[in-house]
């Protein structure tokens, strides 16, 4: 009995443990933060393995099958992570603590990460959610005024169009004055031409985790030698211990133009073409009605659609990632379209503790089918090269289609009277399209060599390859016009290569209530660049379009290889004390393949320090401020973007062709002086900021002053022609930016009904300093001007001064008439010269601002933003060539009220005028505006089985623009990335406004 009763206790001993496995408990519970509040989102998993799930939107989970006694992780960005012991619990409640850390108080900076409170520099962060908040398609459009100090102007509103970023400032004359953009250790940069398609624009903006804009030398000087306009750090979403996450995102919606100009109707435009030719060209006008709205024609209303799907996870060990992106916008003007397709992967493996690896591996694919707007020559081209001028331009008493409905060439209408414009219809069939793959790989390995020594080696390449297809069809000309020459067509292949390997030496200490960090970086980096273009014209149809170009009567075809390198070393001293005071040393020490023999490398330092006056005894119990902290930087950067490769070198190139024994031979002749002396442009900063946070971090304010000086601008200064040469690049000038940014966050309500407000503007102040020789003043264009002592961007015009009215004497030298244009004569010498031009206008604005707010509500949440210019200046180019009754294109129509004997307009010059207008102030306008940039209401949907969770969303962007100027939009440049022409308008691609609703699932 006794052996029996032993036998049962050990067979209970062995059985019940696997009774409790086979019957593991169901875990359910609650995580919720310090004050109680749910945390949708959160991960919890079993400790150790791959077990888990995630809380839905009222904090709640369960989880199935847990092992008895099994310890639970529990995970949630912004928070400390937390283990809990079940102990026999079905039920439990988690509280997590906020990580300080994870809360925004870690900021990167380059090579590495630091606490907010310990940094000395002027950096701004912005999170990818705000990014995304509106739909965009690339990183830059999202931070728009966002960011005090950060200028964003949107060239060309295309599909994929590019965009120009300013950080504090244009900085130089003839080089790139766009930042360094550096995507998870990878570097790259945005030429910010009007028609170039944005390198932005094929990383998609989902796939980012957090954006920091450096903007003072303190922060920039650490990238040396490409440093000097500021650099964006872009960091991608990675993979998280804990249960698999999927993300599905999705929206579609619609776009349609902003704003339509008023033109003559045909029955107008009849009457002033009978005033110009003095000629009853058109019998009868007023019969004809309102005829052809051409802006009707080619404007539509288009799609955009934008599918995403990413899953991440991983174990304490290994985390992943990896996303897909299909993206697809319609433009507003007919055959325009931009099309993304992207992958994304990233894996972390730790091996041991000591050693760590990982990769990031971002490809993409964009088609991108362009059509002509926007072009830099005054008057006549815009109405046969530009869609949009051709649009404006076309003759309401013509019509776009055949009967058949195929397009109608103007020389065929109308006995061929207008065969001197173009038949917008007919531009658009042009096919120029860009298809670009790029893919940005980036490896790396990092080990733990003793106690707070780490070593990490990257190796980084960014790989495209563009294909640029054009072809001008034989149909859209007019039957005179067809000859052996007809059919253009083109066929380009760009490659390049960018590639960059960095060792980074970190060490970092507590001695006590002092910390050291120093940084140690070697970096080599490699650009290779070519291209091949084939032109061709005269095919025999348009069966083959440029696919088959050895059809053509005629062919040219041109290639280019280009290498440039760049060899850094850099040192970086991080020192506080107490937590409360700080000090960052920075060198880095370049060396450009692309610079002159005599000055190859180039040294820059930088010195910042901090002051947290919160941790003073006198204010650590202060009921008002929560933070306050002052920073003082300065330090010089440089400009290696500035020039092309092989300035510096006596270049030789084609072009210099002859017979020689009846032969036609290619020439080659000397193009380019040697300059051993070509160096770098520096920029030296000074910034002084302060940090201040009050009731308990309800309202933050941040504010810095800035004085950067930029001095040896590479120039291109033209030589006389008995040198030889036309041209040299040098050092010739120097240019100054000074200016003052603020900004503000608030916590206005905090319950259930919370209100974020968030705000910010920046005032810069743009001065020419010297020009080389001591030259005052050189001209750019028709209407505008580099002048010593005032900014890059200034028009220099005549003073519009009325019509000139019968019996009104009209001044030598004007080339007007009575019903011309009156210019005014302002050194009063009786006669109108070049020096009755003055400066009439200045393109950089008196200050940028921007305001966001959100709004939530229980499941509701409601947010806006709201961007603006103010001060600027606009040199309206496409209303100087529409305002100009020349005969043959239609005008705007305020010309209907033009001069004549019997209706003496002071405004509009008569209908038979002819010739040019005056280059006057009438054209430089108001470019100020206040805009919505995006207004979103969101509504988080209750708990779904198997959902996470669910919202649904409607959104609007560009819902309402404020604002005087009479073009399109005020916000444009014709000359894209130019330093120098700045604020014209010569008719680029029109801003659009769209209606999107949206789905975001998480699962």
């Amino acid at each position: 009995m006794k052996k029996t009763s032993s036998l049962f206790s050990i067979l209970l001993f062995i059985i019940l443990p696997l009774y409790s496995l086979a019957q593991s408990p169901v875990i359910s519970g609650k995580v919720v933060d310090e004050k109680g509040q749910p945390l949708p989102g959160a991960t919890v998993a079993v400790k150790g393995t791959a077990k888990g799930t995630v809380t839905n939107n009222a904090g709640i989970f369960t989880l199935k099958d847990v092992p008895a006694n099994a310890p639970l992780l529990i995970t949630f960005q912004g928070y400390e992570n937390a283990t809990v012991d079940i102990h026999g619990q079905s039920n439990i409640t988690v509280t997590l603590k906020a990580d300080i850390s994870k809360l925004g108080d870690v900021v990167v900076v380059g090579y590495g990460t630091q606490r907010k409170a310990a940094s000395t520099g002027s950096i701004a962060s912005v999170k990818g959610a705000d990014i995304t908040q509106t739909p965009v398609t690339n990183v830059a459009q999202g931070l728009a005024a966002r960011v005090p100090g950060v200028q964003i102007t949107q060239n060309n509103a295309a599909p994929g169009g590019n965009i120009s970023v300013r950080i504090r400032g244009t900085n130089s004359i003839n080089g790139s004055s766009e930042p360094l953009y550096i995507i998870d250790g990878i570097q790259i940069s945005n030429s910010g031409g009007v028609g170039d398609v944005s390198p932005l624009s094929t990383i998609n903006p989902n796939d980012i985790e957090s954006v920091e804009i450096l903007k003072d030398a303190s922060s920039t000087a650490i990238y040396g030698a490409r440093g000097a306009n500021g650099v964006v750090l872009i960091t991608t979403k990675r993979g998280k211990s804990g249960a698999t996450r999927v993300q599905l995102d999705m929206y579609r919606g619609i776009q349609n133009i902003t704003k339509t100009l008023s033109m003559l109707n045909a029955a107008q435009f009849a009457q002033l073409e009978n005033d110009i030719y003095n000629s009853p060209i058109y019998a009868d006008p007023a019969s004809l009605g309102k005829g052809t709205d051409w802006q009707d024609v080619i404007y539509r209303q288009a799609n955009v659609q934008n599918f995403q799907a990413a899953v991440s996870g991983g174990s304490d060990k290994t985390q992943f990632s990896l996303s897909g992106n299909y993206f697809d916008q319609e433009g507003i003007i007919i055959s325009s379209d931009f099309k993304r397709y992207s992958l994304r992967t990233t894996l972390d493996h730790t091996i041991s503790q000591h050693f760590k690896v990982g990769t990031s591996l971002l490809t993409s694919y964009t088609i991108n089918n362009n059509i002509p707007t926007g072009i830099s020559s005054i008057d006549g081209p815009l109405v046969t090269q530009s869609i949009v001028g051709a649009t404006l331009g076309a003759p309401p008493t013509l019509v776009p289609y055949k009967e058949d409905g195929s397009e109608y060439p103007f020389a065929d209408q109308f006995n061929g009277r207008y065969r001197e414009v173009a038949n917008p219809v007919g531009l658009a069939q042009i096919t120029n399209r860009n298809t670009i793959r790029r893919t940005l790989a980036n490896v790396y390995g990092e080990a733990k060599i003793v106690s707070g020594l780490t070593y990490r080696a990257s190796f980084n390449v960014d790989v495209g390859n563009t294909l640029n297809d054009y072809y001008s069809p034989i149909y859209i000309l007019g039957k005179a016009e067809v000859n052996a020459n007809s059919g253009t067509a083109s066929k380009g292949n760009v490659n390049t290569t960018n590639w960059l390997h960095e060792s980074v030496l970190t060490y970092n200490r507590d001695f006590g209530a002092h910390n050291i960090k120093f940084t140690g970086v070697y970096a080599i980096q490699s650009n290779l660049y070519n291209d091949n273009v084939i032109n061709a014209n005269g095919f025999p149809n348009d069966a083959t379009t440029n696919e088959a170009v050895q059809l053509a009567v005629n062919r040219t075809v041109s290639s280019y290889r280009s290498k440039e390198s760049l060899n850094s070393y850099m040192g970086r001293i991080n020192y506080g004390y107490a937590n409360k005071y700080f000090l960052d040393v920075t060198a880095r020490y370049d060396g450009a393949s692309k610079f002159g023999e005599n000055h190859k490398w180039g040294f820059f330092p930088a010195v910042a320090g901090a002051w947290r006056i919160i941790e003073e005894p006198f204010l650590k119990d202060s009921r008002l401020f929560s933070d306050l902290k002052l920073r003082v930087s300065y330090g010089r950067t440089g400009n290696a973007g500035a020039i092309s490769p092989y300035q510096s070198l006596a270049l030789e190139s084609s072009g210099s062709n002859y017979q020689f024994n009846h032969i036609y031979t290619v020439g080659i002749s000397p193009s380019g002086i040697p300059n051993a002396d070509l160096r770098w442009e520096k920029s030296t900063q000074a910034n002084i900021g302060i940090d201040i946070g009050l009731f308990e971090d309800r309202l933050g304010i941040t504010a810095d002053i800035y004085n950067k000086k930029t001095k040896d601008l590479l120039f291109v200064k033209n030589l006389p022609l008995s040198s030889g040469y036309t041209s040299m690049t040098g050092n010739f000038a120097s240019i100054r930016n000074k200016g003052i940014e603020l900004a503000a966050n608030a916590r206005l309500l905090t319950g259930k009904f919370k209100w974020n407000l968030n705000a910010n503007v920046s005032v810069n102040r743009n001065e020419l300093l010297s020009l080389e020789g001591g030259v005052h003043e050189y001209v750019l264009s028709p209407y505008s001007v580099l002048r010593v002592g005032q900014p890059l961007g200034i028009f220099k015009t005549y003073v519009f001064n009325g019509i000139y009215q019968t019996g009104e004497t009209v001044l030598p030298g004007s080339g007007s008439r009575t019903g011309g244009v009156k210019v005014a004569d302002l050194n009063k010498d009786g006669q109108i010269t070049g020096d009755d031009q003055t400066i009439t206008g200045n393109a950089n604005p008196s200050f940028i601002f921007g305001l966001s707010s959100n709004f939530s509500y229980g499941n509701f949440d409601l947010s806006f933003f709201i961007s603006g210019v103010q001060g600027n200046k606009v040199f309206n180019l496409s209303r100087y060539t529409f305002e100009n009754g020349l005969g043959g294109r239609n005008v705007l129509e305020g010309m209907a009220n033009r001069w004549s004997a019997t209706n003496p307009s002071n405004e509009y010059a008569s209908g038979y005028q002819g010739g040019r207008l005056p280059v006057s102030d009438r054209f430089v306008e108001d470019g100020s505006y206040i805009r919505m940039k995006n207004i979103t209401l969101g509504y988080k949907l209750p708990h779904i089985k198997h959902i996470t969770s669910a919202r649904i969303y409607i959104s609007s962007n560009n819902l309402f623009t404020i604002t005087d100027y009479t073009g399109y939009d005020p916000e444009v440049n014709s000359f894209g990335g130019s330093n120098t022409q700045i604020g014209v308008d010569n008719l680029v691609y029109p801003m659009a406004r769209s209606f999107l609703v949206g789905l975001q699932v998480g699962l």
